[in-house]
């Protein structure tokens, strides 16, 4: 049990604690620069018009990304540590982000945000694993709540930020030209017309400062170690994780079918005709890219489990793993595409109603984010005290509902947009805080980072599938809302979905 006596002193438990909660708020602060700055940068890189289409590809691409670090970090947190493992995620996310300020065209964002969502879906399966094996089993809910709440507190400070940046464009302008940079420089950085994005891109290289609090700082899992002192963390082989590389490349396929336009290769005779075809190409190739995906995912768990197995280390049986990495991936898909595919487009859409102002997108994030954050701290309360199914099941319900009202009855960005976008932040993110809780309770410590990197993340690739749907709903229904409306219904799925999937409720943290 978790509850045992440990060795990590009271000041090493707080240290971990705080190194994990910075690095999901420098995650959140990653996750809500992006939306925020879309349109200007956007605009810049590829005009007005192709605008929609970059937003969805680059969203989908990053999320590819975090489900493919998720699964390669949580091998290495399983093979070389969760606290050595914990650095390289954020040194990874955060040099990487910084460099899209640099960014002269939409492709390299695009490459650049892939590559820094690696980090970010590694850092949140390794400081979960860490926080839950140092932390006594008693403290479970309260600190599944704070781990959900501190990447919305990143959320939020980013959103102040650029507000504030926004605001006082030429306050940063004077700024950074006492920095001794050229007044070409600081143009290029920062004007009324970008609205300072690459100013804002460069600022996620703080994190990278992190590491060193953590390389000076923190503990590592004793559980872990005595893992790794039974020898449990030898049966990892890096020859396994090329079936990850060809997952990630399949993932990567995916979003290429649904993001070309490929009727623009057909003469206007033949689309209408040829529609159909293409609409089946689409879906067929889905299929087999997601078959490899989700073999190329899981391989290096499987693979491990055989090993063990040859050992004598682990049971015969390595279906029931498994299942549960399934099962797992489709709750958190279920939640990742119903806030990806709503409420994160609702910054962007704000600047689209009645009586909007410049500042609608940064203002509409503050608001989701301060929702956010006591909506992920309830969710993991009321698992702990309902039990981890029945709230899932009802944070599904008050989620479809919240998003049906949300953008159904919105036209003016007012006051009640703005109470109305604190209750759909509060309520859509909910699960961020009732996902730590649940996941690492179904896995055992050997394969604790990558079961549960694997059944948060995985289910970013759901949520990227179904964000390149957007512009089609756009178009098939005339208009945003009535499609992030219709993507709503994905939590209809984790309502049946939920009962499949065993309660922990009182159980300790598996070993």
């Amino acid at each position: 049990m978790n509850d045992s006596p440990s060795r990590t002193t009271n000041f090493g438990k707080w240290m971990a604690l705080t190194a994990a909660l910075l690095g999901w708020l420098f995650d959140g602060l990653e996750m809500g620069l992006f939306p925020l700055i879309q349109k200007p940068a956007l605009d810049e890189l590829v005009g007005p018009e192709q605008r929609t289409l970059w937003m969805g590809i680059m969203t989908s691409f990053f999320l590819v990304g975090a489900a493919t670090g998720g699964v390669l970090f949580g091998w290495l947190g399983d093979r070389i540590g969760r606290v050595r493992s914990m650095m390289l995620s954020v040194l990874t996310y955060a040099l990487v982000s910084g460099l899209c300020g640099f960014a002269t065209d939409a492709w390299q964002i695009g490459i650049l945000r892939f590559v820094a969502a690696l980090g970010m879906g590694g850092e949140w399966s390794l400081g979960v694993a860490l926080i839950n094996e140092i932390w006594p089993d008693s403290s479970r809910a309260f600190l599944a709540g704070l781990i959900g709440a501190a990447a919305n507190v990143g959320y939020l400070v980013i959103g102040v930020v650029g507000n504030t940046v926004q605001q006082q464009i030429q306050q940063v302008r004077h700024g950074l030209s006492a920095l001794q940079l050229s007044d070409e420089w600081v143009d290029h950085l920062v004007n009324e017309q970008n609205q300072g994005w690459r100013f804002l891109m460069m600022l996620g290289a703080v994190p990278a400062l992190l590491t060193f609090f953590i390389r000076w700082y923190v503990p590592e899992s004793e559980k872990w170690e005595r893992e790794r002192g039974k020898g449990a963390t030898s049966h990892w082989a890096t020859r396994d994780l090329l079936s990850v590389l060809i997952g990630a490349i399949a993932a990567c396929l995916m979003i290429v079918l649904w993001a070309v336009r490929w009727d623009r290769y057909f003469d206007a005779d033949s689309k209408d005709a040829l529609a159909p075809w293409i609409l089946a190409f689409r879906i067929v190739g889905s299929l087999v890219c997601f078959a490899v995906v989700t073999w190329g995912y899981t391989y290096p768990v499987l693979c491990y489990l055989k090993r063990a197995q040859a050992a004598g280390q682990v049971g015969s049986d390595w279906k029931p793993t498994l299942k549960r990495m399934l099962l797992a991936a489709t709750l958190s898909g279920v939640a990742l595409l119903g806030t990806w595919g709503t409420i994160q487009q609702a910054p962007a859409w704000s600047g689209t109603l009645l009586e909007t102002v410049p500042t609608s997108a940064a203002r509409t994030q503050i608001v989701s984010a301060l929702g956010a954050i006591l909506g992920t701290i309830a969710a993991a309360l009321l698992g702990g005290w309902l039990g981890r199914r029945i709230t899932y099941f009802f944070l599904c319900i008050a989620s479809f509902a919240i998003i049906q009202i949300f953008f159904q009855t919105s036209t003016v960005f007012d006051t009640r947009f703005l109470i109305l976008g604190f209750l759909t932040g509060a309520i859509t993110a909910s699960f961020y805080g009732w996902l730590p809780l649940y996941l690492p309770e179904i896995f055992p410590t050997a394969i604790r980072a990558t079961g549960q990197g694997f059944g948060f993340n995985f289910g970013r690739i759901l949520a990227a599938v179904g964000v390149l749907q957007l512009q089609t709903l756009q178009s098939a229904m005339d208009g945003l809302p009535q499609a992030c409306a219709a993507l709503s219904f994905i939590y209809v799925v984790g309502i049946i979905v939920i009962w499949f999937v065993p309660e922990t409720k009182g159980q300790p943290l598996p070993d």
